[in-house]
């Protein structure tokens, strides 16, 4: 998968939203954090159950997530292509993976780990 030249303030303004881990990605992104957006898409339903499974063993193990329930059962929903996009926080103590629109035109959900 390639990488999409994405400007930082257009991811920004995608980021704007109400969740936590949004919030969060866009603190990140504002404070120097590293980004990407990935070439091409994957189908939701797939997305779905690849970050189902990583669910459980991050409860299982108390690992501190952000946003992931919500962002499985968003995706479960969704059902269109979806393009993956990520922002590390300068530190590196936090990675959110952004699930976009296939067009990334819209941020469909974003879960932090």
């Amino acid at each position: 998968m390639g990488v999409t030249d994405v400007e930082r303030d257009r991811l920004e303004r995608l980021l704007v939203g109400s969740d936590e881990a949004s919030i969060a990605a866009l603190v990140a992104l504002r404070c120097g954090g590293s980004y990407v957006v990935w070439d091409g898409v994957t189908s939701a339903e797939s997305l779905a159950l690849i970050y189902a499974r990583r669910l459980r063993p991050t409860c299982r193990r108390s690992v501190e997530t952000t946003n992931l329930e919500r962002a499985v059962k968003l995706l479960a929903r969704h059902q269109q292509l979806v393009r993956l996009g990520q922002v590390k926080t300068g530190d590196r103590s936090w990675t959110f993976m952004l699930f976009l629109t296939d067009d990334g035109s819209r941020l469909i959900t974003c879960t932090g780990v």
